[in-house]
C-alpha cells in the first residue's frame, strides 16, 4: 500500500473517532407521560411514589388535596398527579382526570372487608369513566408485608377485573415498600402499555 493510501486511511480513522466523540449530539429526550394515581386513604399511595423518587418515608404524609411527582424512570419520566382518597374527596377525582395518559389505582391489600368494597367501587368507576376508561392501568395490590393480605388472585376474582375490563389495557400486581424491584418492574410494564398506545396513536 501506498504511502499517500496509508495516509488517507488514517485520517480517514481520526474522522470517525472525531464524529463518534465529538458529533453525536445530546442523547434522545425521555418521553413524558402525564398520570393520574388514585386511591383510598391508607392504601399506600404517597409512601409508593415516594420511594420511587428515593424521598425519605420519614417525611411522607397523606395526600390531603393533591400533588404532583416527577418520577424518572431510564426510558421514560411519569409525571404523576397523586390524588388524596379521603370521603370527601373522592368525588372530585373526576375533576382531575382530564389530560391523564394511564392511570395508577393503589389498594391496600391488607383492608378491611368494608374498605375494599369501597376501593372495588371506585376502580371500577374509574375503568368505566369515558375520560379514563381507554388509558392503561396500572392496579397496585399493595401492603403485600402484611399478614392479613389478600393475594392477587384474590383481588383479581374479588373485584371482578376479567370480566369488567376485558378489552383494556390493565396490569394486576403486587407491590409492597419492601420490594423496590418488583415495584419498578411494574411500572415498566405501564410504560410499555403507555408505548403502545403511543404506536397506536401514530398509525391512526
Amino acid at each position: 500500500m501506498s504511502d499517500l493510501r496509508i495516509t488517507e486511511a488514517f485520517l480517514y480513522m481520526d474522522y470517525l473517532c472525531f464524529r463518534a466523540l465529538c458529533c453525536k449530539g445530546p442523547p434522545p429526550a425521555r418521553p413524558e407521560y402525564d398520570l393520574v394515581c388514585i386511591g383510598l386513604t391508607g392504601s399506600g399511595k404517597s409512601s409508593l411514589l415516594s420511594k420511587l423518587c428515593s424521598e425519605s418515608p420519614e417525611n411522607v404524609v397523606s395526600t390531603t388535596g393533591f400533588s404532583i411527582k416527577a418520577v424518572p424512570f431510564q426510558n421514560a419520566i411519569l409525571n404523576v398527579k397523586e390524588l388524596g382518597g379521603a370521603d370527601n374527596i373522592r368525588k372530585y377525582w373526576s375533576r382531575y382526570y382530564q389530560g391523564s395518559q394511564g392511570v395508577i389505582f393503589v389498594l391496600d391489600s391488607a383492608s378491611s372487608e368494608d374498605d375494599l368494597e369501597t376501593a372495588r367501587n371506585e376502580l371500577h368507576s374509574a375503568l368505566q369513566h369515558p375520560q379514563l376508561c381507554t388509558l392503561p392501568f396500572l392496579i397496585l395490590a399493595n401492603h403485600q408485608d402484611k399478614p392479613a393480605a389478600r393475594s392477587v388472585q384474590e383481588i383479581k376474582k374479588y373485584f371482578e377485573l376479567e370480566p369488567l375490563a376485558r378489552g383494556k389495557r390493565w396490569i394486576l400486581q403486587p407491590s409492597s415498600l419492601d420490594d423496590m424491584d418488583a415495584l419498578k418492574d411494574s411500572f415498566s410494564q405501564l410504560i410499555s402499555l403507555l408505548e403502545e398506545k403511543d404506536l397506536e396513536a401514530m398509525r391512526m
